[in-house]
């Protein structure tokens, strides 16, 4: 695991501004928002050479009473190198304000040697040998299935949908896609992968605050690491950063509905696609809503158009039972809302296009596997899932984010199961709010 802090620099056309480091940043506005002084004057106190200093002499900001004011310090983008899977989806979980990207299944390396240590993620000794074999047993099936999907996807190009006029250049990245996307359900969800996140330093000490109150061995180092490189440019709010009480006590209390569930309802077989969708339209008496959801929707060119308050006083709520992780990495990082999932391995999913029953061995000791460390209360199980485990998923959003989502996730280049999955939610939700389906577009998830 490395972890990289990135310190932003003004371009060549703003060496005339004044300037300022994140916590200086946010010292000075907060000052400026309790002032009728001017920002000028205010800057005059500030000496770029000695930014402690120009801080204290400007506010003690940290001691100030408003946690807001960490949040004026601009984006801190830090890059994490290294981290499970599992870590990439948690930290989007919790920094919730936080802009971010994780390396794709489709461009990483994808074999055992993209593993992280045992030691690493906590995984008992006695069980070290055994999860080693399984997760080299998984990369080989994933490579065992890419191979076959990729020569099927030239034998059978009709199965790509490739669009008229494609290059041979986008005509060849699209049928590997085909593979990669069928093939990724037998992946680690312990494979190493990279995160890069955006966000204030407000938010990242909540967010380290998370990671360090966390059960698992790899939250806590990089809790420790992220902590020490966030210091250099934010080192008052970093300050408060380590693990809560409250924060400890949540994630005690969640591993073991995690434990509970996990073990009642733990399987390799495919579970039934059930999708649950809840509008509530209700709004108080005096304010009622008097636009209608055609008239919220309909002047948008496009899903990036502005939306009205029709939509936007919507509450929804939808839920799948069976989201399989590889598509939970993509659908945990629409931030609005809440989103829960107890993380269990409910069922297997694997596409039609894959035999399961080649593959039932394999998977009867991934089960047997998780099992054992599930009964001995060990947060290291989420380690020996593969991202074919299928777990219920909830997010309560409001209709404006939810109609954004559904058209993106079923839109151009989508991957093909979460397509499945939006679609679903969005067909329920029409049923709900038939006047939304003539302005809401749902894709095909085309070219492939």
């Amino acid at each position: 695991m490395r972890i990289t802090g990135l310190a932003l620099v003004p371009p060549p056309s703003a060496a005339d501004l004044p300037k300022v480091t994140p916590e200086l940043l946010a010292s000075v506005l907060a000052r400026y928002s309790r002032s009728n002084e001017g920002l000028s004057a205010i800057l005059e106190k500030v000496d770029v050479n000695q930014p402690d200093a120009s801080i204290d002499r400007i506010l003690k900001f940290v001691d100030y009473g408003h946690a807001s004011i960490g949040g004026l310090t601009g984006g801190l983008a830090v890059a994490i190198d290294g981290v499970s899977m599992w870590l990439a989806y948690k930290l989007f979980e919790v920094a919730q304000m936080a802009d971010g990207q994780e390396s794709s299944t489709r461009y990483i390396t994808m074999d055992a040697g993209n593993l992280p240590s045992t030691k690493e993620l906590g995984i008992p000794d006695d069980l070290a040998t055994r999860w080693n074999e399984v997760m080299q047993r998984a990369f080989a099936s994933y490579h065992v299935e890419y191979r076959r999907l990729d020569q099927l996807s030239n034998a059978e190009p009709q199965r790509v949908r490739l669009p008229s006029g494609a290059t041979p250049a986008m005509a060849n990245r699209i049928r590997k896609n085909y593979a990669l996307d069928r093939a990724r359900y037998f992946i680690p969800f312990a494979t190493r992968t990279n995160v890069g996140l955006v966000q204030s330093s407000r938010m990242w000490a909540l967010t380290v605050r998370h990671l360090d109150s966390l059960p698992h061995v790899e939250a806590k180092r990089a809790a420790a690491l992220i902590r020490d490189e966030l210091m250099k440019q934010s080192p008052r709010l970093m300050k408060h950063s380590f693990a809560d009480g409250s924060y400890v006590e949540q994630a005690r209390q969640e591993l073991q509905t995690s434990l509970r569930l996990g073990l009642q309802r733990l399987s390799s077989g495919r579970l039934e696609d059930k999708v649950w969708v809840r509008v509530d339209r209700e709004t108080p008496p005096w304010l009622t809503e008097d636009q209608s959801v055609g008239e919220a929707l309909r002047h948008r060119v496009n899903r990036y158009g502005c939306q009205g308050t029709a939509t936007r006083r919507m509450r929804v709520s939808f839920a799948w039972n069976n989201l399989a992780l590889a598509e939970l990495r993509d659908l945990n990082r629409h931030r609005t809302g809440n989103r829960y999932t107890p993380l269990i391995q409910a069922g297997f999913y694997l596409p039609p296009e894959i035999s399961k029953s080649e593959y039932e061995h394999l998977l009867a000791e991934q089960v047997q596997l998780t099992r054992e460390l599930m009964q001995r209360g060990s947060p290291a199980y989420v380690y020996s899932l593969l991202l074919g485990a299928q777990t219920p998923f909830e997010h309560s959003t409001h209709a404006d984010k939810f109609i954004y989502e559904a058209e993106l996730r079923t839109g151009m280049g989508a991957h093909f199961r979460y397509a499945e999955h939006l679609s679903a939610a969005l067909h329920e939700f029409f049923r709900q709010v038939p006047e939304a389906q003539q302005w809401v577009v749902e894709g095909t998830a085309e070219p492939e």
